[in-house]
């Protein structure tokens, strides 16, 4: 799958988690070298069972719209930790207390934390809308 692929899918995940009221929302890139097993990590937590399984629904649910269907998920009945892995990246959604327990982000301290808006390619050209008025037209010399 290509780069930009993953990181507007991983994009798109994190969203549905905001999108679910998730809390303390981290994304991890992992190291090539680190012995990781995918690219990304999007951890974040939920109050209770119920909000941790709307969100894993949410992220799954728009992902689905896409095309992307997970290749494994964990944990969704207990509402603990849900896992979904989605091979270039993985959501993992928490319950307070097992993130604490678990502790991700230290165990996975040499990858770079990233915020959601670094994830965005840069502007496509074109991509903004130009008008005449806005700057005068410059001469060609």
């Amino acid at each position: 799958m290509k780069k930009n692929d993953t990181k507007r899918q991983v994009t798109e995940a994190i969203a549905a988690c905001q999108d679910k009221k998730a809390e303390e929302i981290t994304i991890l890139e992992l190291e090539k070298g680190s012995g990781a097993f995918t690219d990304y990590f999007v951890v974040c937590s939920g109050t209770n069972p119920r909000q941790i399984q709307a969100i894993a629904d949410e992220v799954e649910l728009r992902l689905k719209r896409e095309g992307l269907y997970p290749s494994h998920v964990e944990g969704y009945r207990q509402a603990e930790w849900v896992l979904l892995d989605y091979v270039d990246f993985v959501v993992h959604v928490f319950a307070e207390k097992a993130r604490r327990y678990y502790e991700l982000e230290r165990l996975w301290k040499s990858a770079k934390r990233l915020e959601p808006g670094e994830l965005k390619g840069p502007a496509r050209r074109g991509a903004l809308k130009r008008t005449t008025a806005a700057a005068p037209k410059r001469k060609r010399a």
